[in-house]
């Protein structure tokens, strides 16, 4: 068998799958190392969300290219769905995947590896789109767990639905399967985390406050926590906000994208809901969770964005109660219909519109830990000093505990780190 080295671009899922096919790997008795070090097949999971993740899958082709040119290069993932003539150009690719065939990747590298002929089942289109179970352990406490796939949105910028597929959901059993599986690991933490989490139970018919019930009723004591990942404010109902509010299993924290603080943006974006629905989802969080995380995507520099538009934004996320942002300066997808729209930003204002909301986004995270000081919550340590809290703080404790400890702390300083003290 050979050594294989793997190495992920982009999203969670992403990650799980990537975490998936090294199990399966191991399983086939191939030995995984680092990207960086010597190997006879690299694995590059691939993103396609801006036109710089795209860059950077064929400048990491080059590098190791360079560094080992006998090596076999395996590229997979969303730029793998939607561009793979691209890929195939490359030197030394010898399996281009696409997301429908990662569930076969495996067994095609151990094909190649062994001069047999690399066979990888291309479904049709027309075909449904399965659901590939996945799921990926960050260090040895917390494992992000996918449920959901795909999307039936259509905003205007957005190629997923082209690479991801509809709208699909493992179901509620295999889901429920799956956490024992991660909890008999050892895990403490699980995050559920899709690409459009909130849309979960097609095609089987569950709603997602379901799976969260069936999950509460049936995963094991030693699963101290979930975590839900990024979720659209308009299927953050309060019925999910009321379930959570009530088990304190449940971590309150919520990333909501919002992507424009301007209605008029937002329609070109074809987003699903306008200021006054996310304010009030905003508003809906903190009644029920003063002391919540919540995470904000924001994309700056759209297509006929003004200087008043990115203004209204940045007015808009100044005086809402959130804790931190990630923003995006707006890249232009070929096959989206925002790549044809007039009126584009020069890329040296999007960067300086980047700017301004970076800066205001770490006003927002001093500001929350500030707000938190002398509070009390848990947290689940990643190393002995080192822990996470339920609203996503990450303390430095001064009196140290095992990794895996689950403990009561209050933050007590705020400055580079953030210090905690042990609550006995």
């Amino acid at each position: 068998m050979a050594r294989v080295a793997l190495h992920t671009l982009g999203c969670k899922l992403n990650f799980t799958e990537t975490a998936t096919l090294a199990r399966q790997l191991v399983e086939a008795g191939h030995t995984l190392t680092d990207w960086e070090a010597p190997a006879e097949v690299y694995v590059l999971n691939t993103c396609t969300v801006t036109h710089q993740a795209e860059r950077k899958v064929h400048k990491l082709l080059r590098q190791v290219r360079r560094r080992a040119p006998a090596a076999h290069l395996v590229v997979t993932g969303c730029y793998a769905e939607l561009r793979p003539e691209a890929l195939e150009k490359e030197p030394g690719v010898k399996i281009v995947a696409r997301n429908r065939q990662k569930p076969y990747l495996a067994q095609a590298i151990t094909a190649l590896l062994e001069k047999k002929e690399v066979s990888l089942p291309a479904p049709p289109l027309s075909e449904p789109w399965s659901f590939w179970p996945s799921s990926s352990g960050e260090g040895r406490t917390r494992t992000f767990l996918k449920v959901q796939d795909g999307c039936d949105y259509r905003c205007s910028f957005c190629t997923v639905p082209q690479a991801r597929g509809p709208s699909r959901s493992a179901t509620p059993e295999a889901v429920v399967q799956e956490v024992h599986r991660l909890a008999a690991q050892g895990f403490r933490e699980i995050v559920l985390t899709g690409i459009n989490l909130g849309d979960y139970g097609k095609p089987h018919g569950y709603r997602f406050l379901d799976l969260l019930r069936r999950l509460e009723a049936e995963a094991p004591p030693t699963l101290r926590r979930f975590r839900l990942s990024s979720i659209e404010p308009n299927l953050l109902s309060d019925a999910l906000l009321d379930f959570i509010a009530d088990h304190p299993r449940w971590a309150p924290h919520f990333h909501l994208p919002l992507q424009s603080g301007s209605d008029r943006i937002l329609a070109r974006m074809r987003r699903r809901y306008r200021r006054r629905l996310y304010e009030a989802r905003i508003e809906a969080i903190r009644k029920r969770f003063p002391t919540a995380g919540i995470g904000v995507d924001v994309i700056v520099g759209f297509p006929g964005e003004t200087a008043e538009d990115f203004a209204e934004t940045q007015r808009f996320l100044a005086d809402l109660p959130v804790s931190y942002l990630h923003v995006f300066p707006y890249s232009e997808r070929p096959g989206t219909p925002a790549a044809s729209f007039p009126d584009s930003v020069p890329w040296s204002e999007r960067l300086l519109r980047s700017q301004a909301l970076r800066e205001l986004s770490q006003r927002k995270r001093w500001a929350f830990a500030q707000a938190c000081l002398g509070q009390t919550f848990y947290a689940l340590m990643e190393t002995p000093e080192e822990g996470l809290t339920e609203n996503y703080l990450r303390v430095q404790l001064r009196q140290g505990g095992a990794v895996g400890d689950f403990l009561p702390v209050r933050l007590v300083s705020v400055g580079e780190e953030l210090e905690a003290e042990r609550i006995d």
